[in-house]
């Protein structure tokens, strides 16, 4: 069963185990609780780990510890997922819409909206995904946030 929300109305939806399609702080995105599903969504190796995405810096703390060296940075960061040391990859959500999701969940794992190396398609998106939360704009495919991992003593780029 498909179900399509507006954002103001999404605080009574049952979200766990269902793959939301949304338009991300980035990006047009699939968001789950469920990794495997997002697997599935996207037709992709169920090895190959998401991004988490978390709303306050206070929940990415649990995730993961950020070098001492690019605290500032990292919180200064806007739209950039952050490769950590423990192999995390974590964006912290500042855009407001986006953020309203996320605050009823610890994280969610996310990834763009598209089959695996394959362009995007709303058709394809809204096939698979259980949900949809779209914004009064509608939905927009933009770049995907840069990708910045973290060491002890260096920032590698990688996306």
């Amino acid at each position: 069963m498909k179900t399509k929300i507006q954002y103001q109305k999404h605080s009574k939806i049952i979200y766990h185990d269902k793959v939301i399609l949304t338009q991300t702080d980035t990006t047009v995105g699939f968001l789950s609780t469920n990794p495997k599903k997002l697997s599935y969504a996207k037709k992709r190796d169920i090895n190959q780990p998401f991004l988490l995405c978390v709303d306050t810096f206070e929940k990415q703390k649990k995730l993961s510890r950020t070098p001492k060296k690019y605290r500032s940075y990292v919180r200064r960061s806007k739209k950039t997922t952050f490769l950590y040391p423990n192999k995390n990859a974590i964006r912290v959500v500042k855009d407001n819409l986006h953020n309203q999701l996320l605050k009823k969940f610890d994280f969610l794992y996310s990834t763009s909206a598209n089959e695996n190396k394959k362009e995007f398609s709303l058709h394809y998106a809204m096939q698979q995904a259980d949900i949809m939360i779209e914004t009064s704009k509608g939905f927009s495919q933009n770049s995907p946030s840069p990708i910045i991992k973290l060491s002890k003593f260096k920032i590698t780029y990688l996306r």
